[in-house]
């Protein structure tokens, strides 16, 4: 058991320190400069009076509404996940599942804001559409994805995190890292001496 947590662990680190992150143009960015802009854009909607929202099904649901009470009360960034129950069984049952965060973006969204959209396949129909919403209110976009390179999401950000793993534990696991590190470092956070 031993020998399989080390590599287990080890695995996650690779797909960690393996993030690739692309612009919209597909260019090749550093992981640097990805988590950078995800804090100095959700500074600027915030500062506006803007909002973050976080979108994502399944797991990826939970690290959304994670995330948004983490950057609201950890941040002080006006944050929020659209995981409501009774909203997305209504608009699911109502208008299709494909559609549930599109239409509480159409409800909520403004020019300024920012969608986090979050999906270990980077194919959900749901999050696709959210994206599509998102850009055409206006709002700055940032997605993370995993499984295949050339999943749909990946290509949809103003930034995109690609996490280079087929197992939803390591995508998961790396894209709530990634984001509580864009957090965690901008409310202080240096390793300790």
């Amino acid at each position: 058991m031993r020998e399989l947590l080390q590599r287990y662990f080890g695995t996650l680190e690779g797909a960690l320190s393996g993030a690739e992150v692309t612009d919209f143009s597909g260019k090749m960015l550093t992981l640097e400069d990805g988590c950078d802009w995800v804090r100095r854009i959700a500074h600027q909607a915030h500062d506006a009076g803007d909002k973050i929202i976080f979108v994502g099904n399944g797991g990826s649901a939970s690290i959304a509404s994670h995330l948004a009470i983490d950057f609201s009360k950890n941040g002080g960034l006006r944050s929020m996940a659209f995981n409501d129950a009774a909203a997305l069984t209504c608009l699911g049952n109502d208008l299709g599942y494909e559609n549930v965060f599109a239409t509480q973006i159409d409800f909520h969204a403004r020019p300024g804001d920012v969608l986090i959209a979050i999906s270990s396949s980077g194919r959900s129909p749901n999050i696709l559409g959210a994206v599509k919403a998102a850009r055409q209110r206006g709002c700055k976009v940032a997605t993370f994805s995993g499984f295949t390179e050339e999943n749909e999401l990946r290509k949809s950000g103003d930034v995109n995190f690609y996490i280079r793993a087929r197992e939803y534990g390591f995508v998961e696991v790396a894209h709530l890292a990634l984001c509580h590190a864009v957090l965690d470092i901008d409310m202080g956070w240096r390793p300790p001496a």
